[in-house]
């Protein structure tokens, strides 16, 4: 698979480029491509459906804020198909027109909406939105999580078409099937041509003369529905992936709105997550640091063991190299950190009492501090930068 071009490289605007410049320079885009003026042309019609895919991304201030941190791996995640993240990939010609209607109006220069659709509007299902909980493990394995969603379903009585039978459904008399009206009005500018749905069909080209008695013409019907998706590894609070077609069916026959998922992660008893790194605080006894020992500690994929050095100092942070979360953009793993504490006891029987009270006296008791003691929170803003 082709690895994607950026965004704005397709668009050919800058990083910085307003909403209005996003717009004009997919419409540019769109007019060069467009399948109308590429009739029979492959590589225009991919050209087409990448512009609209850089469009959908760009012009949401949402998906672009993902985009501009995350990239490409921050609106998909996973590639895939129906019911995956997968950015636009899964979306047809028509998904497209549907979706940017407002920009294609009555068409570009007097080009069709699409090939072999004219003018028809195809409604689209509006989008639901689900909260999803993942735990430490989930989000650095990565998860395939099952949901049961209520929604707007197909009519199965009718199969989505909203009329009893086929025989049910006519060509409407005032577009004749085009869905839209063309009427010349008169402005300052002289006598101009404009195209609007058809007040008639509602832009649908057809009309329903007997309804289907369960979905009332709707060709939709409240109902249930079982949605799979996989979340992939690396994914942060707030991140929120799509999967097509997965929302509220649409109203005769139309696109199905999407699902939009919201990430949210479970706080971890133990592990604490700073970016792509783990942190962990283990404590340690005022003996195990002055003679070195070997400390089982927990990490995302279970238990590992860490050799804590003789002469350890508490504050000290040891590095599990590629222990920690992995980059959801593929840029390898983070690494479990791990803060030393000295564990200090609140109460002393009189022989240990003793004890210290000798060590206290002891050369080698009496603190030293090396300059990198002395550089705490240098070296501190250093392992986390």
């Amino acid at each position: 698979m082709a690895e994607k071009r950026d965004y704005y490289e397709v668009l050919g605007v800058s990083r910085d480029a307003s909403q209005d410049d996003i717009k004009k320079a997919y419409r540019k885009m769109a007019l060069k491509y467009h399948p109308d003026r590429n009739p029979g042309d492959a590589a225009a019609e991919e050209k087409f459906k990448e512009a609209a895919e850089a469009y959908d991304v760009l012009s949401n201030p949402d998906k672009k804020a993902r985009y501009d941190q995350f990239g490409h791996a921050g609106m998909s995640g996973a590639a895939g198909g129906t019911g995956g993240f997968d950015g636009f990939g899964g979306f047809t010609m028509e998904d497209i027109f549907s979706r940017f209607g407002d920009i294609f109006g009555g068409g570009f220069g007097g080009f069709g909406s699409s090939s072999g659709r004219g003018g028809v509007r195809v409604q689209k299902g509006s989008n639901i939105r689900i909260r999803v909980k993942l735990s430490l493990s989930e989000i650095v394995n990565g998860v395939t999580k099952t949901v049961k969603i209520k929604k707007a379903v197909k009519c199965p009585h009718c199969n989505g078409r909203g009329a009893e039978s086929e025989a049910d459904i006519h060509t409407c008399e005032t577009c004749h099937g085009t869905g839209m009206v063309t009427r010349m009005v008169q402005s300052f500018m002289g006598r101009m041509q404009t195209t609007s749905p058809c007040p008639a069909c509602g832009g649908q080209g057809k009309v329903i003369t007997k309804p289907c008695p369960h979905c009332h013409g709707a060709g939709v019907v409240e109902g249930t529905e079982e949605v799979s998706f996989k979340i992939p590894a690396g994914v942060v609070e707030g991140m929120q992936l799509t999967v097509h077609g997965k929302g509220n069916a649409a109203r005769g026959n139309g696109v199905s709105g999407d699902l939009l998922v919201l990430i949210e992660e479970e706080e971890n008893g133990e592990l604490q997550r700073d970016g792509n790194d783990l942190i962990y605080t283990l404590f340690v006894s005022m003996p195990d640091l002055v003679l070195g020992t070997v400390a089982e500690i927990p990490s995302a994929d279970g238990k590992v063991r860490i050799k804590v050095e003789a002469g350890t100092q508490s504050g000290a942070i040891l590095r599990v190299r590629g222990k920690g979360v992995p980059d959801i953009n593929g840029y390898g793993r983070g690494d479990l950190l791990v803060y030393i504490q000295a564990w200090t006891p609140s109460k002393l029987d009189r022989s240990e009492k003793e004890m210290f009270e000798k060590l206290r006296e002891s050369e080698n008791f009496t603190p030293k501090p090396s300059k990198m003691d002395k550089n705490f929170f240098d070296r501190l803003k250093k392992m986390f930068s």
